[in-house]
């Protein structure tokens, strides 16, 4: 088994804030994407989408997608629960997770990809009124999300779990797209610097 990384980019940070909750050590190999190694013929054999992070079984199996990487390890070691115990828990945590990628995730990486200029190597064509178009949505959710997060500890409930992890790496992504977490969101800021300080939050 070897799960290719891609460094600070938040979908294989996701993956590896997962494996640390969960205790897991997985061998890693580095794709370097500011050298567009994802790109190469080596990698687009085991990836044919040219995108990190991707799980490589011993049987040859390749698991892309860093959401089906977790579901996959959270099969195989239940515990501790982040994708949910019981249908409406699980339910839950599917709810704010995929409102965390769709409304937060999403919109950040958008504007990181079509404003930075680091990015005109992998984005072809940028759009700068699409990365502008993005920054109103990120702040409209966060806002929406401090609201939620006046009456309960995590993103999806009284625990933590893969939506938390989602939006970590969301929030945290916000800095290298040179946005930040206002400072009124004062639940939102709790929340971060709460899952923040959890040791998988170095991962």
């Amino acid at each position: 088994m070897k799960l290719y990384d891609g460094g600070r980019a938040p979908n294989p940070r996701r993956v590896r804030i997962f494996l640390a909750e969960k205790g897991i050590t997985v061998p890693t190999e580095q794709v370097d994407l500011g050298k567009l190694q994802q790109r190469s013929a080596a990698y687009t054999a085991i990836n044919p989408m040219q995108r990190v992070p991707a799980l490589v079984l011993d049987d040859g199996t390749v698991i892309a997608e860093s959401i089906a990487i977790c579901r996959y390890f959270e099969a195989l070691h239940p515990e501790p629960r982040l994708f949910g115990r019981g249908a409406l828990e699980s339910a839950l945590i599917e709810m704010w997770n995929r409102r965390a990628e769709l409304h937060l995730l999403f919109p950040v990486a958008s504007v990181f990809q079509h404003l930075h200029p680091a990015m005109k190597i992998m984005v072809d064509p940028q759009v700068p009124e699409w990365g502008e178009a993005n920054k109103p949505r990120v702040f409209e959710f966060l806002r929406f999300l401090d609201g939620e997060l006046q009456n309960r500890a995590f993103i999806a409930g009284s625990a933590y779990s893969v939506a938390d992890v989602t939006a970590l790496a969301a929030v945290d992504f916000m800095r290298v797209s040179k946005l930040a977490v206002p400072e009124e969101l004062r639940h939102v800021r709790r929340w971060h610097e709460a899952v923040s300080a959890r040791p998988s939050a170095a991962a």
